[in-house]
């Protein structure tokens, strides 16, 4: 939804009714010049949550006690913030949120809310939970509201790289695999706040061990580049047999050593197809990713894409110069 196709005069009460039907009743105010609101909005259900993306000219909201009385979804709000400096505050708390922070809201408290910069938009990543759904003690998670929750380390970073993820590729995906989705942004939301509040042991089994994937997958993926990653360096890292690492991985398309290649080739693909890189040696964007073998990554790259990696570097170069035509020619 875009306030693009809106006329000038009629974007900042069109937001304001998309911000009403998708979180909650709220007042939207803010010194804007006349005719020149812009704002953005998306939604896309992963049931039992709904993954949202708002962008907009910076103002300030504020939902009031009155609309909280008229109109209580019953929901939480978990928000990333990608765009401006924000403030926030609720129930008596109020913090300072840069892009990459996170932060929880109630919709059965009063809050406020605005950006900090008036030359940058306000743009959030927001997963709305029903709060029937958290489980964990309500006084104890209203405590956490409008607190700053860095998603820079930790689980807040799993969490803060789980919901970009989600905002670029959920859509792609089937009905099912949304609904999957969804279950695992509310156990890792549950897990971070859980953290927080210590109340972990109210986190379901089943939850438990979504979220230790999440955090093996994590893992996994920072270190890559390190050649001793192994099935037994994984779980020892997370305090898991090795034996039960393997079953964990029973679900999924891959083994625990098959995933591991597969993602290294993912990455040394993605290198090789860099202009910027064209004259990096291949060797040293295999070692780069994990490959102590010339011979064994050359191996594994024709089994996985049916070509050599100096063929896939020749295609990429090749292929360079006619994308640059093409842009230049749109522009």
């Amino acid at each position: 939804m875009s306030s693009a196709v809106v006329p000038a005069a009629d974007r900042f009460e069109w937001f304001a009714d998309i911000v009403a039907n998708e979180l909650a009743p709220t007042e939207l105010h803010g010194p804007l010049a006349a005719g020149g609101f812009r704002a953005e909005a998306a939604a896309l259900d992963l049931d039992p949550v709904v993954l949202s993306t708002f962008e907009c000219t910076p103002c300030h909201s504020r939902r009031t006690p009155a609309q909280v009385r008229q109109n209580d979804p019953e929901r939480y709000q978990f928000s990333l913030v990608t765009g401006s400096p924000m403030w926030i505050e609720q129930n008596r708390n109020a913090s300072e949120l840069n892009p990459g922070d996170m932060v929880l809201l109630s919709t059965a408290h009063p809050n406020g809310a605005g950006a900090r910069s008036e030359d940058r938009a306000i743009r959030n990543i927001v997963v709305q939970l029903p709060r029937s759904e958290l489980p964990l003690p309500a006084d104890k998670t209203d405590r956490l509201v409008a607190r700053r929750i860095s998603g820079e380390t930790g689980m807040g970073a799993i969490l803060a790289g789980f919901m970009s993820t989600l905002e670029t590729h959920a859509a792609e995906c089937g009905p099912a695999e949304r609904t999957r989705l969804g279950r695992v942004a509310l156990d890792l939301i549950s897990a971070c706040l859980a953290e927080r509040c210590d109340a972990y042991d109210a986190v379901p089994s089943e939850s438990r061990g979504r979220i230790l994937m999440e955090r093996i997958n994590s893992f996994i993926d920072h270190n890559l580049g390190d050649p001793d990653l192994t099935p037994q360096l994984i779980a020892d890292r997370h305090h898991i047999s090795v034996r039960r690492l393997h079953q964990m991985f029973q679900d999924q398309e891959d083994s625990v050593a098959a995933s591991i290649r597969l993602r290294r080739l993912e990455r040394c693909h993605a290198d090789l197809s860099r202009p910027e890189l064209l004259t990096r040696p291949i060797g040293a964007i295999a070692a780069r990713w994990g490959f102590g073998s010339a011979a064994v990554f050359s191996r594994a790259f024709r089994e996985a894409y049916g070509i050599s990696p100096s063929e896939q570097r020749a295609y990429a170069a090749a292929s360079a110069p006619a994308a640059r035509a093409a842009r230049a020619a749109q522009t």
